[in-house]
């Protein structure tokens, strides 16, 4: 009966030694995994350096304008340029008729630069030698007329295909070109103090071309003339 309380003292001790030993082991694991963190550097972070308050305002001006999406949005998600202002317009002096002033890089001001194409409105010098000859201003050349070109015909042709007495018989060879594809005109002249029906085709402003014509009422039978008027 006696042996029973030093068994249960034995082993009350060997437990709390036991407790005491676990937990030795579970600090000397977390004093090592401490040490372990903190001397194996880590990515993307320098221990050695330090940062003073410039280089964080710099950082931080830098990640002002970043944007995150802007992989995902390509080229879109930039900020666009803006365009240069435009320069001011040239002033033009005021009382300076046809003066143009252009205003330089530098602000400072120039003299106004006459524009091209404009005259001065009198000519002191000419008026005073008028004045002592004592003849008036000579005027403006007239604009010479049109003359006709170098080489054109001088005449209008006409081809005729008849001349009538009477209005129906006029109208009757006109009817005969028109089947031929051919538009003749009948005009009325007087001849020896009778009206004569003459049934014509025509103008032609080239020879060549009444000729042809002329050429073509022959072939079909038609006597035709070539009739030439001065212009």
């Amino acid at each position: 009966m006696k042996k029973k309380p030093v068994q249960s003292r034995s082993s009350l001790g060997g437990t709390l030694i036991g407790l005491v030993v676990g937990l030795l082991v579970g600090l000397g694991i977390a004093l090592a995994v401490a040490v372990y963190v903190t001397r194996v550097p880590i990515p993307f972070v320098d221990r050695n350096v330090s940062r003073n308050a410039g280089q964080d305002a710099l950082e931080a001006e830098r990640n002002k304008g970043w944007n995150p999406n802007k992989v995902l949005n390509g080229d879109a998600a930039t900020a666009p340029t803006p365009a240069p202002a435009a320069p001011p317009a040239a002033a033009v002096a005021p009382g300076a008729a046809g003066a143009i002033v252009v205003p330089p890089a530098d602000g400072k001001g120039l003299p106004p630069v006459p524009a091209a194409g404009s005259k001065p409105a009198t000519d002191p010098l000419g008026e005073l030698v008028q004045s002592k000859l004592g003849t008036p201003p000579a005027a403006a050349p007239a604009t010479a007329a049109a003359a006709p070109a170098p080489g054109a015909d001088p005449f209008t042709y006409f081809v005729q295909a008849g001349a009538f007495r009477s209005p129906e018989d006029a109208e009757a060879q006109r009817a005969k070109l028109a089947m031929l594809g051919i538009n003749a005109d009948v005009t009325e002249r007087e001849q020896s103090g009778r009206t004569v029906y003459r049934v014509r085709v025509g103008p032609f402003n080239q020879k060549a071309m009444a000729d042809l014509t002329q050429e073509q009422l022959q072939a079909n039978g038609v006597e035709a003339a070539l009739v030439r008027v001065q212009r």
